[in-house]
Order: C-alpha cells, then structure tokens, then sequence
C-alpha cells in the first residue's frame, strides 16, 4: 500500500482560523497547493507554490499527478466527498494514498441557518449541471438544500416552482456561510427578483396550490405529462414495466424504442443518479422524448438514433433494458448478450406478431409471462362506459 501524498482540505469563509490545528500545519507545511482562485485566497500567506484548476478541467488528474514526490494540498469548499472533487480525484487516485480534511458543508451550514433537520430535506447539487434535474424533487412540503451553478441558478428554479404550481414556495439564498460578509435573501418563488452573488447555496420549502402538478418519483405519471404522437408505453402499463426493470441507484437502462422518452424517464425520476439510453430510429420522436425529459427532470436522458440490433454496438453494458418496440429474435439476443449479471429485461407486445416472439423467448428462457389488460370509464352516450384499451403482453426475466 502507497503511503498518503496527497492531502484534499476542505475550508470555509473563515480560511485558516476554521481549520482545526492538525489540518491547518499540513496546508501550512505544504509545498504545492491547488485550488480556485477563491481558495487560493482562503489560505493566503503561505509560501507554496500555487496551482490554478486547470482548464478544461478534465486535465485535473495529470496536474495532480504532477505534484506527486511533493508535499501536496488541494483546497475544496466544505466537505471533499459531498457532492465535491474529492471523489472524482478518489476514482483515478487510490484512497489509499489520499487524506481527506473534512470542514462544514455548505448544506451543514444552511441546515443551521434555516433551523432544518439534515436527515429530512433532499441535498441535491446542479453545480455544473443542468438545472432541470432538480424538477424531480418538487413535491408537495418538500424541503430542498441546492448547490447552485450561479447567481441565475435560483430565478431559473423560481420559474421550475412556478410553472408546476407552487410560487407560493419559500425560497432563501445563502451566500458567504461563516465568514464576515455572510448574506441572506429572502423570498417566495413566484416574486423571486434578487440579485445574488454566484457562489451561492439555495434553500426551498415547497408549497403546493391546490391544482399543482403533482409528479411524484413513483413510476406511473399521467400520460398528459408527456409530449407523444400515441405510440407511448400508456401509465398502469408503464408502472407495472418500471417494477420489473426495478430502478436502482446509479443504475443504466437501454430503451429499444424509446418513442417519447415515458419508460426511461420515469427510470430515472425513480432512483438516484440513474442513467437511461433511449434508442429511437424516428428524428420526431427523439425530439419529443428530449423535450420531456427536460420538463421532467431528466435532463441528462442520451438520446441514439439508430435500428435494433446494430445500434446496441458499442453502448455501456445496462444492468436493465426495456423492448418497447424493434422487438425480434436479433434484437434479444443481442440485448440479453450486453446485460450485466442480475440485469432485468422487460419486453411489452400488443401485436400478434410481437406476440409470437415473446411466447418463443419464454419458452426458450423462462422468465414471467403476463397479459396486461386495461378500461378507461368513457362516455356512452348520456352514460358511462368501460372502453378497453389494447392488451399488453409483457415478457420479464432477470439474468443470473
């Protein structure tokens, strides 16, 4: 095992009096530190070479290799493993040759400022990303800690809250935690008009209208939600495939046909950091399936254009893949080849056709064999009726 080289120090506003008395003699003993210009300053009156964060900044690691032999810093905001580079830096670099230097987190300290239970808000982070992810967590008493990408980051997510019914959401930004110029903003989403300074974090207590959207992360959102030229996976049928791809944190779906997006977006409101591949062969249908996983929190949805199976070549191996349309033998076979062990495979037929194939695979494979069937109450006339929609036959099996 490599000894520890490389030391990542997390400090505040309050700089080198914050640290405790062990981590602030290795930054001061240190011979080369690297950090943002904001760090830089934190820590000023040491004698150590400095390094900027290098741009683009996916050169980090060779830089950081580059202070190897030396005594090494590296200056973060907070905590270096929550929602920070530290963990980036832990993936290329052995842990074993890292200490890290925890200080207060900026969700620690806006936790205290707001008199909020940590355990019981959502901590989430669009430093860098995009805003939209944080549509999925807009709930009803939801209370919201953000990390933001700048000072447009919070007027961007006043309008997320308004335009789903809940301007009447609190919204307060805190800037500057610990130190001597600390700032606060208070506001309601649907006013929201502050200037605030970029280096920000954003609390939020949402607050629901009575006709706001309600758009929980449990699969199975109103078909209306989503832009479709008809051809999409309809609601129950889509919450019964999502139980049997079973979302999973970190998890990647591949969605042979993907149509509007409904499966692989639903797939990643339901678990944290879950990634989906939509493979759709129609440019319209792309379109679609990109604009609703922007409006529903899924920004991060990759879209390929191809036919089944050539356009699997190549792709992550996913540890679940729906069949929603390009179903054939080829296209199994070639699916069930990339899935990673304990993968799920679900695959939904409604011609006889499709049919056909799925009772061949079972036959072949095993797995369940089910028939979905749905009615909708629809006017008769001046009464009501069940008007049945067509039957699903889904396929599931789970690879071991």
């Amino acid at each position: 095992m490599t000894a520890p080289w490389l030391h990542i120090v997390g400090i505040g506003e309050d700089g080198l009096d914050g640290l405790v008395p062990a981590t602030r003699a290795v930054v001061e003993a240190a011979e080369v530190i690297l950090g943002g210009k904001r760090h830089h300053a934190l820590a000023d009156g040491i004698g150590a070479n400095r390094i900027a964060w290098p741009s683009p900044f996916d050169a980090m690691i060779d830089a950081i290799e580059g202070m190897r032999g030396r005594r090494a810093v590296i200056l973060v905001t907070g905590d270096p493993l929550w929602f920070s580079v530290g963990a980036r830096i832990g993936r290329s670099i052995d842990p074993s040759e890292i200490v890290y230097h925890p200080q207060l987190s900026a969700f620690q300290l806006a936790a205290a400022r707001m008199g909020w239970s940590l355990p019981d808000v959502e901590t989430l982070t669009v430093h860098g990303r995009p805003v939209e992810q944080m549509i999925a967590f807009i709930q009803p008493d939801a209370r919201l800690l953000v990390l933001t990408t700048g000072a447009e980051t919070p007027a961007q997510i006043a309008a997320f809250l308004t335009d789903r019914g809940f301007g009447k959401s609190s919204m307060t930004v805190l800037a500057a935690m610990g130190g001597k110029d600390e700032l606060r903003f208070d506001g309601l989403a649907e006013s929201w008009d502050h200037d605030v300074p970029a280096f920000n974090t954003l609390a939020v207590e949402c607050i629901a209208a009575p006709d706001a959207a309600l758009l929980p992360r449990v699969p199975g959102l109103a078909d209306a939600l989503f832009q479709s030229d008809g051809t999409m996976t309809k609601q129950e049928v889509r919450a019964a495939t999502l139980a049997k791809l079973m979302p999973m944190r970190g998890a990647l779906l591949w969605d042979i046909g993907c149509g509007s997006g409904s499966v692989a977006i639903e797939w990643m409101r339901a678990a944290r950091y879950a990634r989906a591949i939509g493979i759709e062969p129609r440019a319209d249908r792309r379109a679609m399936a990109g604009a609703n996983a922007l409006a529903l929190g899924a920004p991060k949805l990759e879209l390929v254009d191809g036919t089944v199976p050539a356009a699997l070549d190549g792709l992550p191996a996913p540890d679940a893949i729906f069949i929603g349309g390009g179903l054939s033998l080829q296209t199994f076979e070639a699916a069930w080849a990339a899935l990673r062990p304990l993968g799920r495979l679900v695959a939904n037929a409604v011609t006889l056709e499709s049919e056909a194939v799925l009772m061949e695979l079972h036959a072949k494979y095993g797995g369940d064999l089910v028939r979905i069937s749905v009615c909708r109450a629809e006017p008769v006339g001046r009464l009501t009726g069940w008007r049945p929609a067509m039957p699903v036959t889904q396929w599931s099996l789970v690879k071991r």
